[in-house]
């Protein structure tokens, strides 16, 4: 009887220990998961950009947006012909889309969408809904990285 439960209890083990056995090679052959590159997470999206935008009422909208790590920024404008001695300054905290791939400026005054798309050393000025501009001036509002 003390044969038969010591065998019982060795095939136990033997089981369990083939059961952890099989698991870890699933484990090994099961593929890593990894987020997808968007522009958060594979660019260097920090830094400064620059272009003068187009205005409907003035000869250009002179524009530089700086983005922080801490997903802070300074956007810094001046409407060339009205205001050439004064910049506008804004300062605050930006937020990704879910897909990492745009941002939007928290706390901006008036009617500035604050939308801007991220791309390998350019941003995008986007339109009210969150669409790049189309158009003949399209170029017109992509800034640059300095």
């Amino acid at each position: 009887m003390v044969f038969l439960v010591a065998c019982h209890q060795n095939k136990e083990q033997d089981q369990m220990e083939g059961n952890t056995q099989v698991e870890a090679r699933n484990l090994i052959n099961e593929p890593v998961l990894s987020s997808p590159d968007n522009s958060q997470t594979a660019l260097d999206w920090t830094g400064t950009y620059f272009n003068v935008l187009p205005c409907a009422s003035c000869e250009g909208i002179e524009t530089w947006l700086t983005l922080n790590p801490d997903q802070s920024f300074e956007l810094k404008t001046n409407y060339l012909g009205l205001n050439d001695a004064r910049e506008e300054i804004f300062t605050g905290k930006f937020t990704w889309n879910e897909e990492g791939s745009s941002i939007q400026l928290l706390g901006l005054i008036g009617d500035t969408p604050g939308k801007y798309k991220v791309g390998e050393n350019q941003i995008w000025h986007l339109d009210q809904e969150g669409n790049k501009i189309k158009g003949q001036l399209a170029d017109r509002y992509i800034l640059h990285k300095k």
